[in-house]
């Protein structure tokens, strides 16, 4: 019989990965996880491939018990994360016992949370990815009861290093607050907005109710586009900030359709995407300008800090002989 983890408290859970990469060409959404930074650190930490399948916890509290002796990683926004109601670290491996409750509670100042499991979980997959699309229905959204088998049972470990408070790998955790900086490129529309358009870079913005997969809508001081012509449909990034009529701003994200008519003010990084993953409804946001090169150099830094990380974990693991799946 495989090796599960049985969900005893699903809140808004999904399974998910990186997401379906490479599709937009065909009209597909790239989807993923909305902060791709924790995500591939939780399954760094767990010594898996950074693209593997894992938990992504979205505001309500999470519960969920393994039938066999396992090693995770929890990081995402801050939460409370107990195994059988012992406190445990967040952002670095965590080992459980067959039958000891985890769960993931108080979720705060960010919104998502994600849990990784040494070897990764089963979960079906579409184009290359596990990722959930809402347009196409398919996706494995958790219920209450669901089993999800372990795709490589880990050894008991029994190691004295795991018990050290010291021992830490020191994952880079970012900051989490009740207002966000969000770096963002100027996009291809920006001279039709006028002078209006550093608004954007001057004024603070607060995410509503009606932020999704998606899309977050801001309101605030929005520019106001002074040109008249009509906006043809196009492509879009993922991270545009569109200026639909009205009193509200529009970035989309990990889910958004790849065409759209409305104006493109400015373009999120991809470092800024993580972060703006995290926003709330009713946190404030503020717009940081980057040039391209900045944007890159951000990515570059983090890409960079990952990769030392996953060095630090190889260096553990091999000592302790746990398997590490080798990112490519």
């Amino acid at each position: 019989m495989a090796d599960t983890l049985t969900v005893d408290r699903a809140g808004l859970s999904a399974v998910q990965d990186l997401g379906r990469l490479g599709r937009s060409r065909y009209g597909l959404p790239v989807n993923g996880a909305l902060d791709q930074y924790s995500a591939r650190v939780a399954n760094v930490l767990a010594g898996n491939d950074e693209g593997a399948p894992l938990l992504e916890i979205t505001a309500f509290d999470f519960g969920c018990t393994p039938s066999a002796d396992v090693l995770i990683a929890v990081t995402g926004a801050p939460a409370d994360l107990t195994v059988d109601g012992v406190p445990r670290p967040r952002w670095e491996p965590v080992v459980v016992r067959a039958g000891e409750t985890i769960r993931v509670t108080g979720i705060r100042l960010g919104v998502r949370v994600y849990l990784a499991v040494h070897g990764s979980v089963e979960a079906p997959f579409l184009l290359g990815s596990c990722a959930p699309d809402t347009i196409l229905g398919f996706g494995r959204t958790l219920r209450d009861g669901d089993r999800l088998a372990v795709r490589a049972p880990l050894p008991p470990i029994g190691h004295p290093v795991f018990g050290i408070p010291l021992f830490r790998l020191h994952a880079a955790v970012p900051r989490f607050g009740d207002a966000w900086t969000i770096d963002a490129t100027d996009g291809p529309d920006r001279a039709e907005f006028g002078d209006s358009a550093d608004r954007l870079f001057r004024s603070e913005f607060t995410v509503t109710p009606q932020s999704d997969h998606i899309g977050l809508r801001m309101r605030g001081h929005v520019p106001r586009r002074t040109a008249t012509g009509e906006v043809l449909s196009r492509g879009v990034p993922v991270g545009a900030v569109e200026v639909p009529a009205g009193d509200e701003l529009l970035v989309l994200h990990r889910g958004r359709g790849v065409t759209a008519g409305y104006p493109v003010l400015a373009v999120v990084t991809s470092t800024g995407l993580s972060a703006l993953g995290q926003a709330r409804p009713g946190q404030s946001i503020r717009f940081r300008r980057r040039t391209v090169a900045e944007a890159v150099a951000a990515y570059r830094s983090q890409r960079a800090c990952i990769n030392a990380l996953r060095t630090r974990v190889r260096t553990v693991f091999d000592a302790l002989h746990i398997p590490v799946t080798v990112s490519h």
